[in-house]
C-alpha cells in the first residue's frame, strides 16, 4: 500500500461552465511571463492557433478583460495580463495549493501507512 498517492484537481467555473483549470492557468502565466501570445505558445510547445483559441474563449466568457494588447510597430507588439487577470491567477495558485495540501492531509489520515 505504500506506493499509493493522492491526486486532486481544482478548477473554476463561471456561470456553470469551466473557466480556469490547470491548462489555462499555465497559459495565462506563460503569456504574462513571455509578454506575447506567440512566445507563450512556443514556451508551452502548443500551436499559436490553439493558444489563441483558448484565450479567445476565456475572454468571451470572462466577467472582466483578461489581456492588454499593444499592437506591433517599431518596438513590436506585446500582450500582458490585466490587473484582474493577475489577481485571478494569484487566487487560483493559492486555491490549488490549499486543495493539494488538504488532500495530502486527508490522505495521510485515511492511509496512515502510505505517507
Amino acid at each position: 500500500m505504500s506506493e499509493f498517492t493522492v491526486r486532486s484537481k481544482a478548477w473554476l467555473e463561471y456561470k456553470g461552465r469551466p473557466f480556469l483549470g490547470d491548462g489555462r492557468y499555465r497559459l495565462l502565466c506563460a503569456v504574462e511571463q513571455c509578454g506575447s501570445i506567440n512566445a507563450a505558445a512556443r514556451e508551452l510547445d502548443i500551436s499559436y492557433r490553439k493558444v489563441w483559441s483558448q484565450l479567445q474563449a476565456m475572454e468571451e466568457s470572462a466577467p472582466f478583460p483578461l489581456l492588454k494588447r499593444r499592437i506591433g510597430g517599431k518596438n513590436g507588439g506585446a500582450t500582458r495580463l490585466t490587473e484582474e487577470a493577475l489577481e485571478l491567477i494569484k487566487g487560483f495558485r493559492q486555491l490549488r495549493k490549499q486543495v493539494n495540501d488538504g488532500a495530502d492531509r486527508c490522505f495521510s489520515e485515511c492511509f496512515p501507512g502510505c505517507s
